[in-house]
């Protein structure tokens, strides 16, 4: 009898981020995670009886990796040092939206898919709430225009992130880039 090989959690999921950006949640399955991490496909039925369970897992696990790392924002009292987190923060985690909108696709067919995708949901509203949060920080320490809505910034500086680096601008130059736009905008001062 074969012993099957055993993974860690972390292998796990990050064999399945891996996956699921390249094949998306259709092209995902058991046989191609089970050949990623060299284990037969029924080791991972033991754990997970569908491929939706372990994405829900693998989201709430994801979401949550991220929002402990979003919460040392508060760490920085000044409003240009959370920014400045905020920004390499999401320079680090650039597929966080594209996971968010992987995971959305999961169907939710049975009780213990509602649960974890309604835990998911709050940790999504969790990280939601955050930043606009740091935006009206930013207003009210006069940083931020007034007049402009909360969700228009916050969803500005998220799309920021979304832009890809084609030309493969060293990565502090790229985020410095993004700063000077997101602080100052694109036109020079003779415009």
């Amino acid at each position: 009898m074969v012993r099957e090989r055993k993974f860690s959690d972390e292998d796990l999921f990050l064999a399945t981020k891996e996956l699921l950006l390249d094949y998306g949640y259709e092209g995902f399955t058991f046989g191609l995670l089970a050949e990623r991490l060299g284990v037969s496909r029924s080791a991972l039925y033991k754990y997970f009886g569908n491929k939706e369970e372990l994405i829900m897992e693998f989201m709430m696990y994801e979401l949550d990796q991220f929002m402990d790392k979003l919460r040392k924002i508060n760490d920085y009292n000044r409003f240009e040092d959370q920014f400045d987190y905020l920004l390499e923060l999401l320079m680090n985690h650039p597929q966080i939206h594209q996971l968010i909108e992987i995971g959305r696709h999961v169907p939710v067919n049975n009780q213990k898919l509602k649960e974890k995708n309604d835990k998911l949901d709050g940790l999504h509203l969790d990280m939601y709430q955050s930043l606009v949060g740091f935006v009206q920080q930013g207003k009210g320490e006069g940083k931020l225009k007034p007049h402009i809505p909360d969700t228009l910034i916050v969803g500005y500086i998220l799309q920021s992130f979304l832009v890809p680096n084609f030309a493969q601008i060293p990565h502090s130059e790229w985020v410095q880039s993004i700063k000077e736009i997101i602080r100052n905008g694109m036109f020079t001062d003779d415009h």
